[in-house]
């Protein structure tokens, strides 16, 4: 039985995919308590990497490891926060207001601070615990993760040649972004669907007459 399903997620879909980093410089969005953040600073001290970690509330006393550095304002500060960190990055970890568009926002700022093949990890893109009736029902959770996860599909159905995306649906979910080249980016567009089309509506009624 996974106890803590935070740190499974983060030690099979987000870790796996950056432990083998040499000298990694990571960006992270959020600290709060700080379990991400230590988890972090392991890699770091095992692989002589780097990390800087924003929040707005002061989580200054999560460690005192010499590799971390801690910013204490909002994650769209940009100017500051850039003035802060190297050039280039290799990790981006997001982990604040999960809203759409705040966290597109963030993935199109600080994009080109990565390397490339390196990585953005964006927790918090699904509403299936926050649904009605289920564990965590809580609406705003499931409204804003349902929209995260369309933005970010939109986000990538013109990207497809610069990026690579995948989910992870344990707990809240964790979207796994890989740079593929130093293209910029082309801005997202609106995806439509027909599920509501005409013609959807009428393969549903041929569908039931079909079946007699």
């Amino acid at each position: 039985m996974i106890t803590d399903v935070f740190c499974y997620k983060l030690d099979n879909f987000l870790f796996k995919q950056i432990n083998q980093m040499n000298e990694p410089i990571i960006l992270e969005l959020g600290v709060q308590k700080g379990r991400s953040t230590k988890k972090f600073l392991e890699l770091c001290n095992q692989n002589n990497g780097q990390l800087f970690s924003v929040d707005l509330d002061d989580c200054s006393n999560v460690s005192k490891d010499k590799r971390w550095k801690f910013l204490q304002t909002r994650d769209d500060d940009f100017d500051f926060i850039k003035s802060q960190i190297p050039n280039q990055i290799d990790v981006l970890f997001i982990d604040t207001l999960h809203e759409a568009d705040h966290v597109k926002k963030l993935f199109y700022e600080y994009y080109p601070l990565l390397n490339t093949n390196g990585y953005i990890f964006i927790d918090d893109i699904s509403h299936l615990p926050y649904l009605k009736n289920s564990q965590r029902d809580n609406f705003y959770c499931e409204i804003n993760n349902q929209e995260t996860l369309k933005m970010l599909l939109e986000i990538y159905s013109e990207n497809k040649e610069n990026i690579d995306l995948s989910f992870s649906f344990i707990s809240s979910g964790l979207a796994i972004i890989k740079k593929k080249n130093n293209q910029n980016l082309n801005q997202s567009k609106k995806l439509y669907y027909r599920e509501f089309s005409i013609k959807n509506f009428s393969r549903k009624i041929w569908k039931k007459l079909r079946r007699g």
